[in-house]
C-alpha cells in the first residue's frame, strides 16, 4: 500500500469490528497493523492459506532428493566399490544423510520463504511517515484502506472510516 487512508483504534476489538464493517460495505483491499497478533482478525480480513508450508515441504523434498542423489551418484554410478560382497546401492546407509539434508533444505526454505512472503526486509514504507504510527508497535491498532481498492474514494472512504468512531483518520501518500 503506497496510498490510502489509515484509521487508528484504541482496542483490538474496535479494529476487528471496523474491518468487519468495512468488508460489509464492500472494501476488499484492507490491511491491519497491531502491536501483537490479534486472534480472530484473519476471518474478517479473509486471509488465504499461507504459502510457507508448501515452500518448506518443497525445500525439504529438494534437500532429500539432493542428498540421496549425491550419494547414489558417488557410490553407485561414479565410483562403485565392491567391498566384502556388500551392495553398492545400500539404501539403509543413505538414510541418515538424506534425512539431514531434508531438514537442512526445509530450514533454509522456511527462512528464505518467510522473507520473500513477508516482503522483508522493508526499511521504509509510506505508513511510517504517518504521525503517531510508531504506536502500532506499542498500544494502537490501525486499519488501512488501500487507494487501489475498487470501492475507494477519498471522501467516501474517509466518511466510512469516521462512522466507525476511530481515534483519528489520516491519509497515506498523496491522495487525489
Amino acid at each position: 500500500m503506497t496510498k490510502g487512508l489509515l484509521a487508528e483504534f484504541a482496542t483490538a476489538n474496535d479494529m476487528i469490528n471496523a474491518v468487519s464493517r468495512l468488508r460489509e460495505q464492500g472494501y476488499r483491499d484492507l490491511e491491519t497493523y497491531s502491536p501483537f497478533p490479534v486472534p480472530g482478525i484473519d476471518r474478517p480480513l479473509q486471509l488465504g492459506r499461507s504459502l510457507i508450508p508448501a515452500i518448506v515441504f518443497a525445500g525439504g523434498l529438494i534437500g532429500a532428493l539432493l542428498g540421496y542423489g549425491i550419494q547414489w551418484y558417488a557410490n553407485v554410478w561414479h565410483y562403485p566399490q565392491n567391498i566384502g560382497g556388500r551392495p553398492v546401492h545400500a539404501i539403509p546407509a543413505f538414510i541418515p544423510v538424506t534425512f539431514e539434508l531434508a531438514i537442512l533444505g526445509a530450514g533454509l526454505a522456511a527462512f528464505v520463504g518467510l522473507l520473500i512472503v513477508l516482503r522483508l526486509p522493508e526499511p521504509w514504507h509510506p505508513v511510517f511517515e504517518v504521525d503517531g504510527f510508531e504506536r502500532a508497535s506499542i498500544d494502537r491498532f490501525w486499519v488501512a484502506i488501500n487507494a487501489e481498492d475498487p470501492r475507494f474514494g477519498a471522501g467516501r472512504s474517509a466518511r466510512a472510516l469516521e462512522e466507525l468512531t476511530p481515534l483519528r483518520v489520516l491519509p497515506v501518500g498523496a491522495l487525489e
